[in-house]
């Protein structure tokens, strides 16, 4: 059995009289790729920022590889990386003298790695003297992305690591993401409004709301097997559906149902009852339909 890496018992936070997230369970095994999802102020920096130790909870308790968050050994801390949302690189120093100072931290600093991204994405062609308080907010991105990735770490986890690049610079930062991360097995957490880029690289995703993770999938399974079903009340009086993940009802009186189901139940559902509506949804509506 794969034992999980990150290991979440009932967290609570709050801030004053507002919950944020409530006695949220989550387990994650080592190779996932997962996306988190949720709606804006649902939380999920936070709940980032609690599973790294970077903010205490008010409740509940948090592992990485076998280790307290609230007392991570050196060891454990140098098997992490890290790209906030917010940018928190010490702006007073050059790019250069920023990485120098991390690779000092980390016993495994891949330099190759290092000084080949350095030149893909531009810092050698700029002011050795640059500091960088003066780099663009995408610039920054890249730098803050460079550091996380440095030390070849086994979890890796980024809270909207590309919402500062133009297309091009995500397109590169997914690219390293795919051929090279990816590649060496590395769990990944990617928080990201951008369901393109999420449905490149994400093998699960999962959704937070009311301060709790609602459902988790794999990607494939929830575009291919989920649908729609929408029809009048009486057609679901007789109609059993296991795997429902949401019911509600429209406002015409209609009934919308969304739930797992194979090819074979939507046929035999739709011979009891041809005039039920089926539909695919994609991983946009997917997210409307689980997060409102």
């Amino acid at each position: 059995m794969n034992t999980p890496i990150i290991q979440i018992n009932a967290i609570s936070k709050s801030f004053g009289a507002q919950s944020v997230l409530q006695s949220l369970d989550w387990q994650i095994t080592s190779g996932s790729v997962i996306g988190l999802l949720g709606r804006n102020g649902a939380g999920k920096s936070t709940l980032l920022e609690c599973l790294l130790g970077l903010r205490e909870v008010t409740s509940g308790s948090v592992q990485l590889f076998g280790d307290s968050v609230d007392n991570l050994s050196d060891a454990t801390r140098a098997r992490i990386g890290y790209v906030p949302q917010t940018s928190d690189l010490f702006e007073w120093l050059t790019p250069a003298q920023l990485l120098d100072y991390f690779k000092a931290l980390y016993p495994h600093w891949n330099a190759p790695k290092v000084s080949d991204l350095m030149q893909r994405w531009g810092f050698n062609d700029m002011d050795k003297n640059k500091t960088i308080g003066k780099l663009s907010g995408g610039e920054k991105q890249r730098l803050s992305i460079i550091r996380a990735l440095a030390h070849d770490p086994e979890l890796l986890i980024l809270d909207e690591p590309v919402a500062s690049l133009d297309p091009v610079g995500r397109r590169e930062f997914l690219r390293e993401l795919i051929d090279d991360v990816i590649e060496r097995n590395t769990t990944v957490i990617f928080s990201t409004h951008i369901l393109s880029d999420l449905e490149r690289i994400a093998m699960e995703v999962a959704f937070l709301k009311d301060g709790k993770i609602v459902l988790q999938s794999s990607l494939d399974d929830l575009i291919e097997s989920t649908r729609r079903f929408t029809g009048t009340v009486e057609m679901f009086t007789h109609l059993v559906i296991p795997n429902e993940i949401r019911r509600v009802i429209e406002r015409n009186g209609n009934v919308s149902v969304l739930a797992h189901a194979s090819q074979a139940q939507v046929d035999g559902w739709l011979t009891q009852q041809p005039d039920m509506r089926v539909e695919a949804l994609s991983l946009e509506d997917f997210f409307i339909e689980v997060t409102q």
